[in-house]
């Protein structure tokens, strides 16, 4: 008999409520005795998932020591042999959904079916969920591991669950992307959003124009502390800041970049490149003047906040971004392209004689009008090349691409408003998803962050992806959400990991788990058993305080 999770839950020892898995699966019931994995226990799986069982091998050998852990796709005897793990795929279960995964754990063996080899990963990371935290910092080597017998069944809400890596303010070094990686791998996350250019900083290596990185992924200083906004000077005409006086800079060759996709793509996450356009394009102006509009060709800029410089919306500017973007899609095999569209704000091209002079060549009433153009022809562009436009909801304005996906940052109204002209959206609002915000009410308890408010635990857990006004026959649009870890105070990996988790935990379960199944008091139960997870595994997670607990 299937039980409800938290009845399961509320009957484990306090120590162990819910084995702490997170996300929490659809269904569980706890069986009586354990598994003993050790180094004699082989996986047994056949050839269509041997990737993910070469995954599962090196997780238990670098997990326990176990390395006679080997795999086996002869099957021979596998369904009646003893101290296995098999791995199968059933396509026709979990009632269509294409990553259902059941888990089976009885004191002969261990069974993942899954609906697809993704199906299987996910099964595969509970099944480590499972094992004891220890083991999880190398100290079971030598040893075994008891693993309690249970039967799950398991699925994802949506397709898109996610979390955004700026890496252009700060440059991050490949070593901590692929840690990051792993982190959202835990927790059965799948889209890694990584944002590669933007005023302060080009981070993509494009070979046919290498002063976009030899140029523009260096700064020469940074501002030090909190950006002020000046309603005279919103857009950094002068500085009224302090400068730490240290260049900063770095680049990701391309073969780094394959490298990193392709270390995603075995834990089955998907890489969405951002190249952002027209705005945030200071760092490739200074780096090639022309493909601005003015005449004074600028630094890489070393302040935060937004900036005036856009690219032109000339034919030569177009086919030079279009140079770019063949680069781009053939490094990143993913559907899914983000071109940005944000805070373009349009001081230079209304004071352009050339701009204005296109404006009229296209027949267009505004600026507004001419981004959604310039955006119109790179969409045309991926879509005849099989890929998809994801763009801010600021592509909204003026006329929206045909089948660009939306990113809904400034509260719901944009992504409702795509949803239902029948475009496909991901919810980002920033009150729940930045999680570049403080996670107190009391600033002094933090480090320093983006000052707009700030946001709790308890405030990411509570969000619901599919917003309360859209009608019910326009919810399938909203494919999920994504926490954006946007980098302007956050120069470390180590820092954005504090700011990450356990944030982006109750994110994984709020995309994971359907809307009915939640409750916050029973998540952070199971919370304070995963963080010692990602204590073991070196995660410079935020400790829960009080405020943590309350709603």
């Amino acid at each position: 008999m299937t039980t409800n999770y938290a009845t399961v839950a509320s009957r484990l020892p306090k120590n162990q409520t819910h084995f702490g898995l997170i996300p929490k699966p659809l269904s569980l019931v706890e069986r009586e005795g354990n598994f003993h994995l050790s180094t004699s226990t082989v996986i047994v799986c056949e050839e269509t998932v041997l990737a993910e069982a070469g995954y599962l091998a090196r997780s238990m050998q670098r997990l326990i020591g176990a390395s006679s852990i080997t795999v086996d796709d002869s099957r021979a005897a596998a369904d009646v042999a003893d101290n296995v793990i098999l791995l199968r795929l059933r396509t026709g279960a979990g009632r269509g959904q294409h990553n259902f995964y059941r888990l089976e754990v009885s004191a002969r063996r261990i069974l993942i079916d899954g609906a697809s080899n993704t199906g299987l990963f996910y099964g595969i990371q509970t099944l480590l969920q499972l094992m004891p935290t220890a083991a999880f910092s190398g100290d079971m080597v030598g040893g075994h591991v008891v693993i309690p017998c249970v039967d799950i069944h398991d699925a994802p809400r949506f397709p898109w669950r996610g979390a955004l890596l700026d890496v252009a303010r700060w440059y991050m070094p490949v070593d901590d992307i692929l840690r990051f990686i792993d982190a959202m791998a835990l927790h059965k996350l799948n889209t890694l959003h990584l944002h590669l250019n933007d005023d302060q900083g080009w981070r993509l290596e494009i070979p046919k124009y290498p002063l976009l990185t030899s140029v523009g992924a260096f700064r020469s200083e940074t501002m030090i502390g909190q950006v002020v906004r000046d309603p005279a000077d919103p857009l950094f005409t002068h500085s009224m800041y302090l400068y730490d006086g240290q260049p900063h800079g770095g680049f990701y060759t391309q073969d780094e970049m394959r490298s990193i996709v392709r270390y995603a793509a075995e834990r089955h996450i998907d890489i969405v490149p951002e190249i952002d356009m027209p705005g945030h394009a200071q760092a490739a102006i200074a780096a090639y003047p022309h493909l601005g509009c003015t005449a004074n060709a600028p630094a890489v800029s070393g302040n935060w906040g937004i900036h005036a410089f856009l690219f032109n919306p000339s034919e030569e500017t177009i086919s030079f971004l279009q140079d770019v973007l063949d680069d781009v899609l053939e490094i990143f095999p993913s559907r899914h392209i983000h071109l940005g569209g944000d805070e373009a704000v349009k001081h230079q091209w209304t004071e352009s004689k050339v701009c204005q002079a296109r404006i009229r060549e296209l027949g267009l009433g505004s600026e507004e009008e001419l981004q959604a153009f310039f955006m119109g022809r790179m969409a045309t562009y991926l879509a005849e090349r099989g890929r998809t436009l994801v763009g801010w909801d600021e592509i909204l304005l003026g006329s929206l691409p045909p089948g660009a996906v939306v990113m809904s940052w400034q509260g719901e109204k944009g992504g409702i408003e795509a949803a239902m002209a029948g475009h496909d959206v991901v919810m980002t609002p920033d009150h729940t998803t930045y999680f570049d915000h403080r996670q107190s009410s009391d600033p002094n308890a933090e480090p320093m962050a983006f000052q707009r408010g700030y946001t709790t635990l308890a405030t990411v857990y509570q969000y619901e992806p599919i917003p309360s006004g859209l009608p019910r026959d326009k919810e399938h649009h909203v494919l999920g959400s994504q926490g954006q870890l946007w980098a302007e105070y956050l120069p470390t990996a180590r820092h954005m990991e504090y700011m990450a988790f356990p944030r982006l935990c109750a994110l994984a379960e709020v995309t994971w788990v359907p809307r009915g199944e939640r409750d916050y008091a029973e998540f952070t139960r199971r919370l304070a058993v995963h963080l010692k997870r990602l204590q073991a595994l070196q995660v410079n997670y935020r400790t829960l305080c009080s405020e943590d607990y309350d709603l």
